[in-house]
């Protein structure tokens, strides 16, 4: 067999050569490629692979019953369609909703563009309606440092124009105005740039985090190398702790220890908070976070349950299987900035076909929706089960075109697109800066928790914030009261009968003294 590699050949056809070696797929927070095939093909991702690579659980139907069951709602159709696929833990936050009523949301976002594109819109759409079910807290973080620190590692340490840090910032505040115009509630939702947010209880976390990482660990999760810069390398605790309710004290009615009021009072991270779970959705490839973080929860100062996933697959290229939507390729991605006849030519130009190469090869032989671009599409945007179910059938006996399954395609995608723009006319810096105020939320959680409500201040903080009141109020194991409010139960016995010891005055004395 002749050698791949081509002797004395010019650069590129070497590349090409290069090109075409077979590879594994690779899916870690920086990367996510399909396998290589012999032949230079790129195949589809293997998720059920990913199951047993990174050790997860697939989401079945007894989780989609149990789900509906606690919620009393159908379970959404990214669920219903396993596009959330896989998780770590998701049966015991329904078990937490069940008993104690509450658990805190938490994802996030790295802002790498000025327009977020239909991909990062999907596991945003998810937790809204988890949300919305289960009426809990959200935070929201904008990794605007992280993609600094990886754009300016993978440029060789160089710094290109429209790569400086302000420049990620302002990528942030334009993402957070697209998340806002999905439609989260202000009321029960925070959302933050790390490059604004970080300090207090999120730092003094993140510190006790990082101490227990070592550079190893860190690289095998992640693979760093010997050039890695070390900001990249730090930054895997801030995402980590990020998932801590502890980390945002104001969002549950206590206080953090910030400039400018450094009140000693609040110094000490509050332990209430570390009682509370929390639940993450997000797209597999950022599971090797959380990994390192449940490995070490427990670890903590103040000890915390370990996080639960639910996470997804990613929403295809416009090219076909073996990637996901870029933003640095247009080509590959529905941006949620585009106008309407963007998304018309990029659909019927770019969108990989599952039809066959001729109209008559079709009609004969039908196509395949599961490699159809469009119809990828069409499965995680449109409601409608049934509608889904006809056109997977008719695409399949050859009674529907691929140009009739685009432009089907076209008209979901446009609809939501131009809804989702004339929200997100509405949302004005002011807008967006109330969600960005750490500040009480409010929420109410499960109303028929079976647990007494042991933890409920633990959850919705004290009214004024000074004091951890779910630490002096929660009740003892043994249904005695803590000890405070045994003390307080004997101070009232005792003045209950100081008072019943005085002497009474009957009809005939004179009236005590006022």
């Amino acid at each position: 067999m002749a050698s791949q590699e081509a002797v004395g050949a010019p650069p590129e056809v070497k590349a090409e050569a290069e090109a075409k070696k077979p590879t594994k797929q690779q899916i870690d927070p920086y990367n996510v490629a399909g396998e290589v095939d012999e032949s230079g093909n790129v195949q589809a991702i293997d998720y059920d692979r990913l199951i047993q690579e990174f050790g997860v659980q697939p989401l079945t139907d007894e989780h989609l019953q149990r789900f509906e069951k606690v919620t009393g709602k159908p379970a959404h159709r990214l669920m219903r369609r396993k596009l959330f696929f896989s998780h770590r833990d998701f049966d015991k936050i329904l078990d937490a909703y069940e008993k104690d009523g509450k658990f805190m949301l938490y994802t996030g976002r790295g802002p790498s563009s000025g327009s977020m594109h239909l991909g990062h819109t999907v596991p945003f759409l998810f937790t809204k309606e988890l949300q919305e079910l289960f009426d809990v807290p959200l935070v929201i973080m904008l990794t605007d440092d992280e993609k600094y620190l990886y754009t300016r590692n993978k440029n060789d340490g160089h710094q290109k124009p429209g790569n400086a840090v302000e420049d990620f910032l302002t990528f942030a505040h334009e993402n957070i105005k697209d998340i806002i115009a999905l439609g989260f509630d202000l009321k029960k939702t925070f959302i933050y740039s790390d490059y604004e947010f970080l300090g207090g209880h999120f730092y003094l976390n993140t510190s006790e985090f990082a101490s227990m990482v070592t550079f190893n660990q860190a690289s095998g999760a992640f693979g760093f190398g010997g050039s890695t810069n070390i900001g990249l390398i730090n930054y895997g605790a801030e995402q980590c702790v990020a998932a801590f309710p502890s980390s945002y004290p104001d969002l549950f009615g206590y206080k953090d220890y910030r400039a400018p009021d450094y009140d000693l009072s609040a110094k000490r991270r509050h332990k209430a908070l570390a009682s509370i779970p929390t639940l993450i959705p997000c797209a597999i490839d950022q599971e090797p976070y959380f990994r390192i973080l449940r490995d070490r929860c427990e670890r903590m100062t103040d000890p915390h349950p370990k996080t639960s996933l639910i996470m997804s697959k990613f929403l295809t290229a416009l090219q076909g299987a073996g990637g996901k939507m870029s933003a640095s390729d247009p080509n590959s991605a529905i941006f949620m900035s585009d106008t309407p006849n963007q998304i018309k030519n990029k659909i019927n130009r770019h969108a990989f076909s599952g039809g066959r190469e001729s109209l008559e090869e079709h009609r004969k032989h039908g196509g395949n929706p599961d490699i159809d671009v469009a119809f990828t599409y069409l499965s995680y945007f449109l409601e409608s089960d049934a509608e889904l179910e006809d056109l997977a059938q008719k695409y399949r006996s050859g009674e529907m075109l691929t140009g009739e399954m685009k432009a089907r395609c076209i008209t979901e995608l446009q609809k939501f697109v131009a809804d989702f723009q004339e929200r997100r006319a509405k949302v004005t810096h002011e807008v967006m800066r109330q969600y960005m105020t750490p500040r009480k939320l409010e929420f109410a959680g499960n109303p028929n928790a079976t647990r007494p409500s042991a933890k409920e201040e633990a959850v919705n903080g004290s009214e004024n914030g000074t004091a951890p009141a779910a630490e002096a109020s929660a009740a003892s194991k043994d249904g005695r009261g803590t000890k405070g409010e045994r003390k307080a139960a004997k101070l009232a016995a005792k003045k209950d009968q100081k008072l019943a010891s005085r002497p009474k005055a009957d009809d005939a004395a004179e009236p005590a003294p006022q």
